[in-house]
């Protein structure tokens, strides 16, 4: 259940050994601290059967580090997991008994259908409406599972992670392909996957996304939700593991630590891709450990939508009136149910209503960065439930609502994220909130008395008698500019 005060989940994996510590256990948790230390658990369990022991050492220090920062931040609650390298080390169960002496926390040894299930309940809080297969690729271990929306199925685990890969090749990358050929050919669940989306989980494949992306020269610098097409990840893992990673342009935008696991992480997802047919790969910062908050939430609190949550979040801490920011959500809904060539789908529906959240969120701001400081602020969140498109969308309603319709700035960077039609729907959007704005200075209880429609041909404001005064020339400007914008005559009405 969700509850206040941070939260921690040490991660203890066949690579990397990390703390995340969040702010609560919520829909849409926000971390407050994020550190990693990579120890290699995992590099030689295969062949020796056992942890190394300089691994061991270096986990155990990070432990400790972890342990005296929850304590210093507050932490009521830790939990503590633990994946495939401890689970099939022979010296795992001491290993296990010191970390859980160090973190003053019981461990759960995750079993590969537990994490695979963790992993998809990480996709399912924070994808909208996910539909494919997740794969989560550690250093020991890969585990595949279908989602369709909030439905998990029963994952397996396969022994492809890139320690263990680099182990069993004896780092041989032509060892590790038909290593990985066969493995993913007797996985029955690539076959559901045609057509859909492979949902990439794992430090491995973000390092793999981000070098991609730095060579696309990307305009949105955010991991969660960056999409790369079927045929373009192919091309792309082909590339990577059959050149020196450090020959590769814009390398140093991974870690030293990550470069020698490229090769093998290229290898299980090329191969993956191939055999399952994936439309796309979306990677997602979400995995197991979100995973894992997700599954301590009742239903009530699993059926919030993360995106209008952490929209509400922020509209209550940065905005002038966050009861302002509700109504222009009715406000704006209204308007746009009342025009034929404004109607709104599903998704479009919650993205307007995060705008309209968001909208006041630089009001703190000199005036003429206002649009630039909400549109850098909202397009790099630490929103979850919503995908890069829909982040551009929204950064940019909210620009134009600061700085007017025209393509100055910084906006230009994102344009090309949305289609041309979402472009046009920022741009009423934007246009919209400009009239609320210039009718009620951010202050509730104004807008629900002054609705916007449209009526045949034309686009009605009608206003109270006693709030005549507050229309004046600007209002009539930004009116006529909304009025324009979907092709009706701007129309006055006092009542």
């Amino acid at each position: 259940m969700a509850g206040k005060g941070p939260v921690a989940v040490i991660d203890i994996g066949s690579n990397s050994v990390r703390l995340v510590v969040y702010e609560a256990v919520t829909r849409s948790p926000v971390p407050l601290f994020n550190e990693k230390a990579l120890c290699g658990l995992g590099r030689e369990v295969l062949s020796t059967g056992r942890l190394p022991e300089d691994a061991v050492q270096k986990a155990f220090s990070a432990l400790r580090r972890f342990r005296a920062l929850c304590d210093a931040m507050g932490v009521g609650t830790v939990h503590a997991l633990a994946t495939a390298a401890a689970r099939d080390a022979e010296n795992g169960p001491a290993f296990i008994a010191e970390c859980e002496a160090i973190c003053g926390a019981p461990i759960e040894i995750l079993t590969g259908r537990r994490e695979a299930e963790l992993a998809a309940y990480g996709i399912v809080s924070g994808v909208y409406e996910p539909d494919g297969v997740v794969g989560d690729l550690g250093g020991g271990s890969l585990e595949l599972v279908d989602v369709r929306r909030t439905q998990v199925g029963a994952g397996i685990t396969l022994p492809l992670g890139s320690l263990a890969l680099q182990d069993r090749s004896s780092k041989s990358l032509n060892k590790a392909d038909k290593i990985v050929r066969e493995a993913v050919r007797e996985a029955p669940v690539l076959s559901e996957m045609a057509g859909r989306t492979f949902y990439a989980v794992g430090g491995t494949w973000r390092a793999l996304a981000r070098l991609h992306m730095f060579q696309k020269d990307y305009p949105l610098h955010v991991m969660h939700g960056y999409r790369i097409p079927a045929k373009e990840a192919l091309e792309f893992t082909r590339l990577v593991h059959r050149a020196d990673a450090e020959t590769l342009a814009h390398i140093d935008a991974v870690s030293n630590a990550r470069r020698p696991l490229l090769a093998y992480g290229a290898l299980v997802l090329e191969n993956v891709v191939r055999a399952g047919r994936p439309a796309e790969v979306v990677i997602s910062a979400l995995g197991v450990r979100e995973g894992l908050l997700y599954a301590l939430l009742n239903p009530q609190e699993r059926a919030a939508d993360p995106l209008l949550e952490a929209a509400q979040e922020l509209n209550m801490l940065r905005s002038r009136s966050p009861l302002h920011g509700e109504e222009l959500v009715a406000w704006t809904g209204a308007f746009f149910r009342s025009s034929p060539v404004m109607e709104e789908s599903a998704e479009e529906v919650r993205l307007r209503q995060a705008t309209c959240l968001l909208a006041d969120i630089a009001w703190r701001a000199h005036p003429d960065y206002r649009g630039e400081q909400s549109l850098n602020v909202i397009a790099h969140a630490a929103m979850v439930g919503i995908d890069h498109p829909g982040r551009a969308f929204v950064a940019l309603a909210v620009y134009f609502r600061h700085m007017g319709l025209a393509e100055e700035g910084n906006a230009p960077a994102i344009l090309g994220l949305i289609s041309p039609g979402m472009l046009d729907r920022a741009r009423v959007l934007g246009a919209a909130m400009r009239v609320a704005y210039i009718l009620s200075a951010a202050m509730p209880g104004i807008l629900p008395r002054m609705p916007l429609v449209v009526k045949d041909t034309t686009l009605v404001l009608t206003v109270p008698a006693d709030m005549a005064n507050l229309i004046n020339d600007r209002v009539h400007t930004r009116l006529r500019q909304l009025a324009r914008l979907i092709g009706r005559e701007p129309v006055l009405t006092f009542a």
